[in-house]
């Protein structure tokens, strides 16, 4: 019989109990977050004719945020699947976002108004995300 190679693992992180369901809250906020990236980049898309909302800021925010999204969801769905590696680029790359996304609401004058709402909105998205991938329960789930 072949050993898993590379990021593959013989047994699945999901779990049951606590751990599934905190492993379905990751992936569906995950899917939020992608949800509100695709919803914004669709709004910027069909006001792109009004210079306050679509700036050449916000096109470039808003299609590196959809991205990420997909990265994040993916990366998500890999972890629950059970893929260590997946996990540990999951709270890299959530953590990452959590602190630009402060850079981008705390710095005046660069992006709307709107566009900085909705980075919060992802914002608290994403920090749920950062304290369940780096609690109690995935982290005993993981050392198993």
């Amino acid at each position: 019989m072949d050993m898993p190679k590379g990021d593959a693992v013989d047994r699945p992180v999901i779990g049951t109990g606590n751990t599934a369901r905190t492993w379905r809250a990751v992936v569906g906020l995950a899917l939020a977050y992608l949800t509100v990236s695709v919803v914004a980049l669709a709004v910027t898309a069909l006001l792109r004719d009004d210079p306050a909302v679509a700036t050449t800021a916000a096109w470039v925010r808003e299609v590196v945020v959809a991205l990420s999204a997909c990265v994040t969801v993916a990366l998500a769905r890999r972890s629950a699947a059970g893929s260590p590696r997946a996990l540990l680029r999951l709270r890299l790359v959530t953590a990452i976002m959590v602190v630009a996304i402060v850079v981008v609401i705390s710095v005046p004058g660069v992006f709307p108004v709107w566009l900085r709402a909705e980075q919060a909105v992802c914002g608290v998205l994403l920090l749920g995300i950062v304290l369940l991938v780096n609690g109690p329960t995935l982290r005993r789930a993981v050392r198993r």
